[in-house]
């Protein structure tokens, strides 16, 4: 790889670090192909980019971006997964896979909007609910006040008429 080349993957790799809401390392010693196909298809339908990158070109990419703070474990073999949208999926799909393949891949670390993260805390955000649920359960909540608001003002005309009709048994009776 000559050094033009270097330069444009760091520029290449610089500007998907800079967009990437999340990024994620691991250690991928020991994976065959077919596990390392599974595991970009995993991430792929969570829309999560994954690569293999050399540590220099990664501390490279990495300096002047929000991302510095994952120079530390730049060490050894180093799988890159960067996600631009949903951060919990990409945590999901990596932490399952870590989980399936104990003695072949290992997180590292992350950086969440430019807090680094250990391992623990990546699978911590693994255990969130998807983004989908947190939203259905935020318009749920929303929506509760507004519902037992409306209950309630639906229940004062029919309490009125139900006075009204007792008051009027109340003066046939007698």
């Amino acid at each position: 790889m000559n050094k033009e080349n270097k330069k444009q993957i760091v520029a290449e790799l610089k500007d998907k670090l800079l967009q990437a809401k999340a990024v994620f390392l691991a250690d991928f010693r020991g994976m065959n192909v077919e596990q390392a196909t599974n595991l970009r298809n995993e991430l792929r339908k969570a829309d999560v980019e994954y690569k293999v990158v050399k540590n220099t070109l990664l501390e490279l990419a990495s300096q002047d971006t929000d991302k510095s703070g994952l120079s530390q474990h730049f060490a050894g073999p180093t799988a890159i997964a960067l996600t631009y949208t949903d951060p919990v999926s990409a945590a999901k799909v990596l932490s399952k896979f870590a989980k399936e393949q104990q003695q072949t891949f290992k997180l590292k670390a992350g950086i969440l909007s430019g807090k680094l993260i250990s391992v623990p805390e990546i699978q911590a955000l693994a255990d969130l609910p998807s983004r989908e649920v947190l939203l259905a359960k935020m318009l749920g909540s929303m929506n509760a006040p507004v519902t037992n608001f409306v209950g309630v003002l639906a229940a004062v005309p029919g309490s009125f008429v139900r006075v009204l009709g007792a008051i009027k048994a109340q003066k046939e009776g007698n």
